[in-house]
């Protein structure tokens, strides 16, 4: 299993915070993550011909993060994020960019042939281009009992359609929401009176997934599979910022249970990793020893 690449598809941009750029995304967050827990890595995504594409190139090298990054004649992806009193971010995505438009090519084909776990937003299928190309990327995936699609929902501004969100629950087998995007969720596909949990099981069951994550910020998280529910309580940190946070619990879990962990370990794993991230400043921070050896 360790031979197989886990794959982060998607936005890759530089998060303009107030402290200064930072590189982000969330699918190069979670594989920068994954990686640091000793898995094979990819990023896929797409920058500019301009100088931020050619730094972002430069980061990932730094980082040693493996990456499948196509150059294309848009320019590189920027966010502005603002954050509030608690240290929560308010993002300004730049449409029109690099990401929007990651193509489909022969070498991505090769790389989902050997992919054992992807996950993937909803974000960067706001254009048809990375839309069609994350479907397709999925689609060219092994069909195994061990094989992790996993849709990190990420609602962000409008950039979503009840479609989009509709095809990636199917192509998924792992969902990962928070509770505000579950509401929201809720909405859109009609059982808004019902308590979370309950919207957990019907989506779990609707899609016949192997596991539904729920995070509800200081409220603690659960991650239900068919007849259980994990729950852990979020702990207390000194908050530098929440960017990449959720990146990294997805990374942990999924490196966990890659690894052979069973779920209710990889849930406390994800916490506390994402716990440690919120401490720091920026989506990538370098996880200490006494996290990364627990898998």
């Amino acid at each position: 299993m360790n031979n197989h690449i886990v794959v982060g598809m998607g936005e890759a941009l530089w998060d303009m915070l107030p402290e200064g750029k930072k590189i982000g995304g969330a699918p190069a967050n979670f594989a920068y993550h994954v990686s640091q827990f000793g898995l094979n890595s990819r990023v896929v995504s797409a920058v500019g011909e301009d100088e931020l594409g050619a730094e972002i190139l430069k980061n990932f090298q730094e980082k040693k993060l493996n990456c499948m990054i196509e150059t294309v004649p848009y320019p590189t992806g920027t966010v502005q994020v603002e954050l509030d009193s608690n240290g929560v971010p308010c993002y300004d995505i730049r449409e029109g960019v690099a990401w929007d438009n990651i193509p489909f090519t022969s070498a991505l084909e090769g790389l989902a042939r050997q992919t054992q776990a992807v996950c993937f937003g909803s974000l960067a299928q706001r254009s048809v281009v990375s839309r069609e190309t994350i479907n397709r990327f999925i689609d060219a995936m092994p069909e195994s009992d061990t094989t992790l699609k996993i849709f990190d929902i990420n609602l962000r501004q409008g950039f979503y359609t009840k479609d989009i969100l509709c095809n990636s629950f199917r192509k998924c087998n792992v969902l990962k929401i928070n509770d505000e995007e579950l509401v929201t969720v809720s909405r859109m596909f009609g059982y808004p009176g019902i308590d979370l949990q309950d919207k957990c099981w019907i989506l779990l069951a609707k899609y016949n997934l192997k596991m539904l994550i729920l995070t509800c910020g200081v409220n603690g998280s659960y991650v239900f599979t068919p007849g259980n529910i994990s729950f852990v309580e979020t702990p207390k940190v000194e908050v530098a910022d929440t960017v990449g946070a959720g990146d990294s619990f997805t990374a942990a879990f999924v490196a966990s249970i890659l690894k052979g962990k069973p779920v209710g370990e990889a849930h406390r794993l994800a916490v506390e990793v994402s716990a440690y991230v919120c401490t720091q400043n920026g989506a990538m921070p370098v996880l200490p020893d006494s996290l990364k050896d627990r898998i």
